[in-house]
């Protein structure tokens, strides 16, 4: 990334949901393309509203553009299930506005929730991906997570859509 491009990561407010919206759909389509049959099916404006109020959802802005948009959770029973005990923070829902793909936000969300779990208490940074998207994969053990094998969800209820079908990839980063 140039050096004269500034990345910050800010607190998603109402006014960016339509924007918000508009990158998971373009990285919905972008799934559809690359992520080997499984991707997202669409979010409750009530569930990012939700998020919103509770300051779990977030923003990367790039010389004033929303580049980058994400949240975080403090427990994930249905997915991580007894794991889920551990004190963590979970990242959830990371979309990338095409036009700035390749900069890499990822490696900026990880620093900043290492920074976030470090100042909470927490002793992990973890997150999951549909399994089957090898590069993904890779590209999150680029980024510091280190890969524990594949899940099957029993209850999906009040998981979105897209946990109905298939099995997930779980990461984690150990916070010291």
């Amino acid at each position: 990334m140039d050096l004269l491009h500034i990345t910050y990561i800010l607190r998603s407010t109402p006014k960016d949901i339509d924007a918000i919206f508009d990158l998971y759909d373009q990285a919905t389509e972008y799934q559809k393309k690359t992520g080997g049959g499984l991707y997202w099916q669409g979010f409750e404006r009530s569930l990012i509203q939700k998020e919103m109020e509770e300051n779990r959802h977030f923003k990367i802005m790039v010389d004033g553009q929303l580049a980058c948009t994400f949240c975080i959770a403090h427990q994930d029973p249905l997915i991580w299930k007894e794991k889920d005990k551990d004190p963590a923070v979970y990242i959830h829902r990371i979309a990338t506005n095409p036009a700035l793909r390749g900069n890499s936000y990822v490696k900026h969300i990880v620093s900043w929730a290492t920074a976030f779990a470090r100042a909470n208490q927490r002793s992990f940074v973890r997150m999951d991906t549909g399994s089957g998207n090898e590069k993904l994969n890779n590209y999150y053990i680029s980024c510091g997570f280190n890969y524990l094998g594949v899940t099957q969800l029993e209850d999906t209820s009040g998981l979105p859509k897209h946990y109905e079908h298939g099995s997930f990839s779980l990461f984690e980063i150990p916070v010291n």
